[in-house]
C-alpha cells in the first residue's frame, strides 16, 4: 500500500519521457554525425545592411566557407556529408551564415531580403541537420513559392538538435541554449527591414526554441505546427506581443503523445506541457489539414497554404478560432 502514491508520478515520468522520445525517434532516424571536422568559418558579424550588394558578399563568403566544409569532410571520408554541402554550395544559393562545426549552422535565404515585405523565418525540429538539409531546402522552396513575390523565407539552423536518445531530448536545455541566437536574427532582420511583416514558423522541436524567444521578440507572429508543447502553460507564459497561432495535422502523430512536464530530482524537468492547440493554451489555431508530422509544406497542402496566410498577414482558411 505504501507504494501507490508513487505510481502516478511514476507514470507521469515514463510518459514524459515518451513524449521526447517520440519526437526524437520519427524525425532523425538516427544520431547525426556530429564529429565530423570543419574549419572555422569567417566572422561575418551581425547582419547591418540589407542592400543587394550587401547581400551577395555575406552570400558570397558563406559559400566559401561551406565550400570549405565540404572539403573537409571529404578528406574525413563522409561522402553523405560532403555531397550534401555541396549542394549547399550551388549557384544561386544565397546563406546568411554557415558554421559547419559541431554538426552545423546556417541561415539559409530564398528569395529577395534587400526588397522582402513578408519574411518568415522556418525554425526546424530535430534531424533536421546538414546530412538531411534537403528536407528542409524543400519545405522553404515551396513556402516561397506559395507566399510569392515581395517575400523572403530564412532557414535558421542555428542549434544543435538533440541525439536521438539522449537526456538533452528530454528538456528545453537546448531550446535554452538556441534561444539567444534566435532571438538575435529576428532582431537583425527587424533592424535592416524595419517596414516587413516578420512571422516565426516553429515546427516540433523548433516550436520549443520559438517559445523560449518569444519574449520580447521582434517578430509579428509566431506559428507553433506539430509541437509537442512549448515549455510553457499557456500563451500568456510566453510574454510575447507577437500573434500565436498554432495547427496539428490530422495524421501527425505528435498527438497521441503526453503533454505533460515533470521534475525529476537531480536531473531536470522533463516533457513539455500543454498541447499548443489545447482551447487551455490561448493559441489561435488553424486548419492544418490532414497530413503527418512531416508534411507540412507539402506544395497543394492545406497546412501550406495557411502558414503562408499567416506569414502574408492574411487570415488562414478554416480558422478554429
Amino acid at each position: 500500500m505504501a507504494d501507490r502514491p508513487r505510481r502516478p508520478r511514476l507514470r507521469r515520468t515514463l510518459l514524459a519521457a515518451l513524449v521526447t522520445f517520440a519526437v526524437a525517434v520519427p524525425v532523425s532516424g538516427a544520431a547525426r554525425p556530429e564529429a565530423v571536422p570543419a574549419p572555422a568559418p569567417i566572422v561575418l558579424g551581425p547582419l547591418r545592411d540589407a542592400s543587394p550588394a550587401a547581400l551577395e558578399e555575406r552570400y558570397a563568403v558563406s559559400r566559401s566557407d561551406i565550400r570549405a566544409a565540404g572539403r573537409a569532410a571529404d578528406a574525413h571520408g563522409d561522402r553523405k556529408r560532403a555531397d550534401s554541402l555541396r549542394a549547399m554550395a550551388g549557384a544561386g544559393r544565397q546563406f546568411l551564415s554557415f558554421d559547419g562545426r559541431d554538426g552545423g549552422r546556417s541561415v539559409e535565404v530564398v528569395g529577395e531580403l534587400s526588397s522582402a515585405r513578408r519574411i518568415a523565418v522556418l525554425v526546424p525540429g530535430a534531424g533536421v541537420g546538414l546530412d538531411a538539409y534537403g528536407r528542409l531546402r524543400r519545405g522553404m522552396t515551396a513556402l516561397r513559392e506559395e507566399l510569392g513575390e515581395g517575400t523572403a523565407v530564412l532557414a535558421w539552423l542555428g542549434y544543435r538538435s538533440p541525439a536521438t536518445v539522449s537526456p538533452a531530448a528530454l528538456t528545453t536545455g537546448r531550446a535554452d541554449e538556441a534561444a539567444p541566437g534566435l532571438r538575435a536574427l529576428v532582431d537583425e532582420v527587424r533592424a535592416v527591414r524595419p517596414a516587413a511583416r516578420i512571422s516565426l514558423l516553429c515546427h516540433s522541436y523548433g516550436s520549443v526554441i520559438c517559445a523560449r524567444s518569444a519574449s520580447g521578440t521582434a517578430a509579428d507572429a509566431l506559428v507553433l505546427y506539430g509541437s509537442p508543447g512549448v515549455g510553457a502553460e499557456d500563451v500568456a507564459a510566453l510574454r510575447t506581443g507577437a500573434r500565436v497561432w498554432a495547427g496539428r495535422g490530422g495524421d501527425d502523430w505528435i498527438a497521441r503523445v503526453p503533454h505533460v512536464r515533470v521534475r525529476v530530482p537531480f536531473v531536470a524537468t522533463v516533457g513539455f506541457g500543454t498541447d499548443p492547440v489545447a482551447a487551455r493554451f490561448g493559441a489561435e489555431v488553424f486548419d492544418a489539414g490532414d497530413g503527418g508530422h512531416s508534411d507540412y509544406l507539402l506544395p497543394g497542402s492545406r497546412s501550406l497554404t495557411n502558414l503562408a496566410r499567416i506569414a502574408a498577414g492574411a487570415e488562414p482558411l478554416g480558422a478554429s478560432r
